[in-house]
């Protein structure tokens, strides 16, 4: 567990903009696991508005998203990656997760495991092809902000 604390989770999520949704954390209730699982709410909120600019800048400069077969090394190979998405096959689409595990790796490395997927546009739910495994490498930067340093997504259903 890490010797300093990751900050607020309220406070960390009013800063970007997002609504808290406390339902999210479920049994990662400790401030430290909650700062840690703001990130995985950022890029939700990131995609409920289908917004690349937020979604890339939850990420480190350089950054990794590994989405199916896609592997991007930058903030903004992520951009324009999103932006295209955004803008084409995922246009109105969102996603919805839960958490699964939070580790602290040390005290400014944590993972998050999620679980979820997502939601096309027109559904109300996640259809089985959609859901996903995701694993979550989350940095506190030396001013304390938290960002995603990796992330890798795997589908549940093959």
């Amino acid at each position: 567990m890490p010797t300093n604390s990751w900050g607020d989770a309220t406070a960390i999520l009013a800063a970007h903009g997002v609504t808290e949704d406390t339902s999210f954390y479920r049994e990662f209730t400790s401030a430290d696991e909650k700062a840690v699982l703001t990130v995985p709410q950022r890029i939700q909120d990131a995609w409920l508005k289908n917004d690349p600019d937020v979604f890339a800048d939850v990420f480190t400069a350089n950054g990794s998203l590994l989405l199916q077969d896609n592997q991007l090394t930058s903030q903004d190979e992520i951009r324009a990656y999103m932006r295209a998405g955004f803008s084409g096959p995922l246009k109105g689409a969102h996603v919805y997760g839960w958490p699964l595990e939070v580790k602290f790796l040390d005290e400014n490395v944590a993972i998050a495991v999620t679980e979820g997927g997502i939601i096309r546009a027109g559904e109300s739910e996640i259809a089985p092809e959609n859901q996903i495994r995701a694993v979550w490498v989350v940095v506190r930067n030396a001013d304390g902000d938290l960002n995603l340093f990796s992330h890798q997504s795997s589908p549940v259903k093959g």
